[in-house]
């Protein structure tokens, strides 16, 4: 996008007064996307500055940070927190294997916290050197759009400065957003519950979708009593519906209590915790309510009407296939265009519905669910389950899904395959690594069940 940006005709405007810009690109936004976008356009040898907040652990209208929601309150210092809480199982696990331990073991939730911060305040600097090492000018502040080719940025003292710019890139992101019910304030987003001065007992969770399953299995791991309400009949709507099943089953086994299809209806503070009343009329004591509820788009502040740049109902930013705004020298990029709102390797999209809506002949599935070879052992009640989505006539592989440990090493790999055309019979024909979770991708031979695109299914659970 960025050799597009900085050389097609099709977009050169003339200043006006026959002066010059201040920059060829002007970002909006030090995210994964805003980084990126400015690194590429200063390697080709155009001149950039990007803007960003402060620095802050959690975000608001003058608190960010370089790195964005990914590294700073997202997917980094989750997986630090996934990790820590795996231990527990760990623990547990290592008692069939020969392992006594003896006395007890705790957990102290302060010193992770503390190195969960410091490596997140480490990314931030790291990203600040980074833009510096590509020659891309930092300027901290918050910028809105004066014009279409004029950046106004809002300093931490107050102080304001116009900056002008050939073309400009939109990258604020998107923000955590709480339901609107009664009591909504004394709920955290995942913003607050990855910076939790205590941590909690008992936890009640609103949402099934990736963030509300990940911090009740954090929770969980680290020793809380956690109840998980989604209004659907499972978790993870838009996943694949057996890897659905697999996860909802898996967390149950871990001693988590799922509430699906309900909602929660008024929260209010009392002297036990905060009493959760649920749309079914079910209350509970909690100590902190955690709503993973989806995000909104960061474009209120952007002042983008000013320019003509256009938004859809909920705020996003309006792109084309080239992520250019209705106004042709503004582009935008990420969340805050509510496209695919997930770093790359979080989701991916070509699992098996996905698949079955491209393929225009019958559609192979083939699963396999098993127990792995290291819960043979340690006795541990989750079952792996792997699934290979076919097209019958061209014999190309569609899909993969799994849900088990080493998903998401295992998949990264997969995917490579899948975007170099690999068919069903160059699985078959590989040697597969033993013994190993992953072998069983290319040791699938029993067909599960064809799907014609007569009868595909859709599901709305």
């Amino acid at each position: 996008m960025a050799r597009k940006m900085l050389k097609d005709e099709e977009v050169e405007v003339a200043v006006a007064d026959g002066g010059s810009y201040d920059y060829d690109l002007f970002v909006i936004g030090a995210g994964s996307g805003g980084v990126r976008g400015s690194r590429t356009s200063a390697s080709f040898g155009a001149k950039v500055a990007i803007c960003e907040l402060p620095f802050h652990p959690i975000s608001s209208d003058w608190q960010g940070g370089h790195g964005g929601t990914c590294v700073i309150r997202g997917c980094v210092p989750k997986k630090i927190l996934v990790y820590g809480s795996s231990f527990r199982g760990e623990f547990e696990d290592a008692q069939n294997f020969g392992w006594e331990i003896n006395g007890d073991i705790n957990f102290n939730w302060k010193k992770l916290l503390e190195n969960k911060t410091q490596e997140i305040v480490r990314l931030n600097g790291v990203y600040q050197r980074i833009l510096g090492n590509s020659g891309v000018t930092m300027i901290e502040g918050a910028g809105s759009l004066v014009d279409a080719h004029t950046v106004e940025v809002t300093k931490p003292d107050g102080s304001k400065q116009r900056y002008t710019a050939k073309h400009i890139l939109i990258a604020t992101g998107s923000r955590a957003q709480r339901v609107n019910i009664p009591g909504k304030d004394l709920a955290i987003t995942s913003d607050e519950a990855l910076s939790l001065e205590d941590l909690p007992k008992r936890a009640v969770i609103l949402g099934g979708g990736y963030i509300a399953v990940e911090f009740a299995s954090i929770w969980k791991g680290m020793g809380a009593q956690v109840d998980l309400f989604y209004r659907k009949e499972l978790p993870l709507r838009g996943f694949d519906d057996e890897m659905r099943s697999v996860v909802a089953s898996n967390l149950e086994g871990r001693g988590i209590r799922l509430h699906p299809g309900t909602n929660l209806s008024e929260l209010s503070k009392t002297a036990d915790g905060i009493k959760v009343v649920t749309d079914k009329g079910e209350e509970i004591i909690a100590d902190v309510v955690l709503f993973a509820t989806g995000r909104t788009p960061n474009s209120q502040r952007l002042n983008l009407e000013a320019a003509g740049v256009e938004v859809d109902n909920i705020g996003a930013i309006k792109v084309d296939d080239y992520s250019r705004t209705s106004v042709p020298n503004i582009w935008a990029v990420g969340d805050v265009t509510n496209r695919i709102n997930l770093t790359p390797v979080a989701l991916m999209e070509a699992t098996c519905f996905s698949a079955l809506e491209e393929a225009k002949s019958d559609v192979l599935v083939y699963i396999s669910s098993f127990n792995p070879m290291k819960n043979s052992i340690s006795k541990r009640q989750e079952k792996t389950v792997m699934k290979l989505v076919v097209d019958s006539e061209t014999d190309r592989v569609l899909g993969a899904s799994m849900c088990g440990p080493d998903a998401p090493e295992i998949i990264q790999g997969m995917a490579v395959a899948l975007k170099c055309g690999a068919t069903k019979a160059t699985f078959d024909s590989t040697v597969g690594i033993h013994p190993s979770a992953a072998e069983e991708f290319v040791t699938m031979r029993t067909l599960t069940r064809r799907v014609s695109p007569a009868s595909k299914p859709k599901t709305n659970l």
